[in-house]
């Protein structure tokens, strides 16, 4: 124990998250879209709004801990080709926990295989279904992380020696964020049932697991390092989070403004002044007819015989 731990408080070295940059650029495609396309892009809103709400919820439990740690959010990780998105890495003197948020409605089940299911209501029905196992997709971030500590070594004595302080160090924890969730995990193997908790239950399945440590725990001082060593190891992406929508984009339109010596055409939806235009794009490209002013409010057109 380090004698100079004076931490009483979490410490929060990266708290944000790519889903609210992601929703702004998804705001701003919004009227260069397609009705479909604009469909797609409210469904895709409501889901990020939604993991956010569930990352919120941790973040509150957290920062309410009273429990000296570090916190990473939102943290992308890269190695040999593979990637990780981790919801959050919280770094005690104890363990490092690597933490996925599920913000699921509806009841979850386990059963006895570790499968999981959920039942949900469904307009006047109750819908059941399958679900990817939260704790596979989990496993995957801690094998790149592991993969990465262990091509560090330089012998094969060092890297037993990692792999065995890795599988002391590192807990895995799925977070059923929306307090409405119902979890049965009865019947759940215990590995599983102790790795599935729901967001009112972290603060205290930390305090639990960092009471089983059996080492001495590390100082407060390499607590931070560690964190700070995966905060450097974090790579901020430049996604270009509109690109699946680029086939619902509207058509670009060259316009041609109305001479003084011809009649100003009206548009027969809202009455606004209508422009010339030409079709760049699709089946009419090179046409022209004539568009509303007050575009892409207003879709009123008359097309020109050419």
């Amino acid at each position: 124990m380090g004698l100079f731990d004076t931490m009483k408080e979490p410490v929060f070295l990266k708290e944000n998250s790519s889903a609210v940059e992601q929703i702004e650029k998804l705001k701003e495609c919004y009227e260069k879209v397609n009705d479909e396309g604009k469909t797609l892009i409210d469904n895709d809103i409501k889901l990020l709004e939604v993991g956010i709400y569930g990352e919120n919820q941790i973040l509150f439990e957290l920062k309410n801990s009273h429990i000296p740690m570090a916190v990473l959010q939102d943290v992308y990780l890269e190695h040999q080709g593979l990637t990780a998105q981790i919801d959050f890495m919280i770094f005690t003197k104890g363990f490092i926990f690597v933490v996925e948020c599920k913000n699921l409605v509806g009841s979850i089940t386990i059963d006895n295989t570790g499968n999981f299911t959920r039942v949900f209501d469904y307009g006047k029905y109750k819908k059941k279904e399958g679900l990817y196992s939260p704790l596979t997709q989990n496993k995957r971030h801690l094998d790149l992380i592991k993969q990465k500590i262990l091509d560090r070594q330089i012998n094969i004595i060092a890297r037993k020696m990692a792999e065995r302080i890795f599988e002391q160090s590192f807990k895995s924890v799925v977070v059923l964020a929306n307090p409405k969730t119902v979890l049965n995990a009865k019947f759940a193997p215990k590995e599983i049932k102790n790795s599935v908790i729901r967001a009112d239950q972290l603060v205290e399945y930390i305090k639990r697991t960092n009471a089983s440590y059996s080492s001495e725990p590390s100082s407060q001082k390499d607590m931070l390092e560690t964190a700070n060593s995966y905060l450097k190891a974090h790579i901020e992406k430049v996604k270009d989070y509109t690109e699946k929508y680029n086939e619902y984009l509207i058509e670009e339109k060259t316009e041609q403004p109305i001479q003084n010596n011809e009649e100003k055409i009206i548009c027969p939806k809202c009455g606004a002044e209508m422009i010339k235009r030409v079709a760049t794009k699709g089946t009419n490209a090179g046409n022209t007819f004539y568009g509303c002013s007050n575009f892409p409010k207003c879709r009123g057109i008359i097309n020109i015989k050419n």
